[in-house]
């Protein structure tokens, strides 16, 4: 499978290993608040340096860090570009992945949080306003501005539809692309994290010490399971498993997809917030470290 076509389905249809290794820290900027790989890097938001940083996977070494907005938060990767949401300065990013080049600076207001693509539109959260804005990937001309739940903070698409999750509503919003709603899911409380693994919707739930598996065809509850102390930001599918990040722990759960069965639970940096996998290993952003932590998977 192409590096760069896998990063852009957001998931990987390889078979996964179990944890054979200590995880290898490399420090980042301050408060490291989220990742995406690309297909050759793993990126990571500094949302108190106000930086991304480009690492290599091979051996954690730094390609690169680069300047964005104010307190970067969300990132996503649209196949030849890496978007960032700057929540304090209420602006988008647009950087060229090869070389770190900012292609565009977009102004949203109303602190831009969560963000993904879906093959043709940048998505982003907007915490105050309570709603989602569409950008066109070509030139991040706004497009849209839709209404959602109360403090939606993450974002994922599934390849038709969009997923939303409302922090301080405890629920989860399905839109089509058009911006209308199809479902209003009631969740556990806090949900700040989303991710879509091929087949279901995975959503954190902060308060509820819980991740959830939902049927994206009608967002029905498959599953409630426990994820460790204060499940946060990002979760990640390996192919096999999910890895939720416990930022009250300082661990990352691993959990089977398929049943929700906590298979290990390892120990990372302080704070953990950031979860992704690179098809080989999985790395975690320490958002009280200002360090990723990398967990070698055969």
């Amino acid at each position: 499978m192409n590096p760069k076509f896998a990063a852009l389905l957001l998931f990987f249809l390889v078979p996964a290993g179990v944890f054979s290794a200590p995880g290898t820290d490399f420090e980042v900027g301050k408060q490291p608040a989220r990742m995406i790989f690309d297909g050759e890097h793993i990126w990571v938001t500094n949302a108190g340096s106000h930086t991304v940083t480009k690492i290599r996977t091979s051996d954690g070494a730094t390609m690169g860090e680069y300047p964005v907005g104010q307190a970067p938060v969300g990132i996503t990767f649209d196949g030849e570009n890496i978007w960032v949401a700057n929540r304090s300065g209420g602006t988008v990013s647009k950087l060229r992945a090869s070389d770190g080049e900012t292609l565009g600076t977009f102004v949203l207001g109303s602190e831009p949080f969560g963000i993904t693509y879906d093959r043709a539109h940048i998505w982003v959260t907007q915490r105050q306003s309570n709603t989602v804005t569409k950008l066109r990937a070509s030139d991040g001309e706004i497009v849209g501005v839709f209404g959602v739940g109360k403090v939606p903070v993450a974002v994922v698409s599934d390849g038709k539809d969009l997923w939303v999750a409302n922090r301080d509503a405890h629920t989860v919003n399905k839109m089509q692309t058009d911006g209308t709603i199809l479902e209003t899911i009631e969740v556990g409380r806090t949900p700040v994290g989303l991710t879509f693994d091929g087949e279901n919707i995975w959503v954190g739930c902060f308060r509820s010490d819980v991740v959830m598996k939902l049927r994206p065809s009608d967002g029905a509850t498959l599953g409630t399971f426990p994820a460790g102390e204060r499940p946060r930001s990002q979760i990640a599918f390996d192919g096999t498993h999910m890895w939720v990040t416990n930022s009250a722990g300082h661990t990352v759960t691993k959990l089977r997809a398929s049943d929700g069965e906590i298979v290990e639970t390892i120990a990372v940096g302080k704070g953990p917030r950031a979860v992704v996998f690179d098809g080989s290993r999985i790395w975690v952003g320490n958002y009280l470290g200002n360090s990723v932590t990398r967990i070698e998977v055969e």
